[in-house]
């Protein structure tokens, strides 16, 4: 009986010569089409830190992801010329061949080069200073990554706060004659703030893990290398 009072409803709003009221058919709504950009407005100004703090973090990540690229790369068989210019007492040659390549690992070098006829402690330490700089060099800005990370999703939390704040202040302002038009603004911003501000959170953390795990990787090739050139200086010379 209520199936059939509906079909009696639904074709009441039909024209009368619509071949779909005989039928019993109702033409689905229409579905409406929202764009990021629509959403991105729909969650008030509390976006705008949010897509500034995104535009950020990706700017850092691309300009350190391939400065640590460049730095990672080794020449071939550097450090077998250096161990070849010390056995034969080349010193001004393996200072040379150290200078002219630009990378940590051989601004290390060139500093224990350089240390060369001091203690073996003073050498290790010079170069193990050298390899402390170059490792802040590469952690430049990194942080700020992480900060993102942190701030962001606190930012989309803000915005829900402040949206179901809206959404309860409109209902208190009409009083019985309450609609749903006037709560969707502040569901809006409630929910659209939060998901934006998770996204760049854990892009932002995702960022940040795959350029530390790189340098964690320079780091321990600058140990090997250090180790390498102390050892070096342990060999008897030809």
């Amino acid at each position: 009986m209520s199936t059939n009072f509906l079909l009696i409803l639904l074709q009441n709003d039909l024209p009368v010569n619509d071949p779909r009221t005989a039928l019993g058919i109702m033409e689905p709504p229409s579905e409406i089409k929202l764009s990021v950009l629509d959403l991105a407005f729909k969650g008030g100004w509390v976006m705008l830190p949010i897509v500034l703090l995104s535009i950020l973090a990706v700017y850092i990540f691309i300009e350190r992801f391939i400065v640590i690229r460049k730095a990672s790369k080794e020449e071939n068989n550097f450090m077998n010329n250096i161990r070849d210019f010390m056995h034969e007492g080349r010193i001004e040659s393996a200072l040379t061949l150290a200078r002219n390549n630009n990378s940590p690992i051989a601004r290390m070098i060139e500093k224990g080069v350089l240390r060369l006829g001091k203690p073996l402690n003073d050498i290790n330490a010079a170069i193990e200073n050298v390899g402390k700089l170059e490792i802040a060099k590469l952690e430049k800005n990194i942080a700020a990554i992480a900060t993102v990370a942190a701030i962001a999703p606190m930012l989309g939390f803000l915005g829900t706060v402040m949206g179901m704040v809206r959404a309860f202040y409109d209902m208190s302002m009409a009083g019985n004659n309450i609609d749903i038009s006037l709560l969707s603004s502040g569901i809006y911003q409630a929910m659209v703030t939060t998901v934006a501000g998770l996204i760049v959170g854990i892009i932002a953390l995702v960022f940040y893990n795959i350029l530390v795990a790189r340098i964690e990787k320079i780091v321990y090739i600058l140990e090997a290398r250090a180790t390498e050139f102390i050892d070096l200086l342990h060999e008897p010379a030809n």
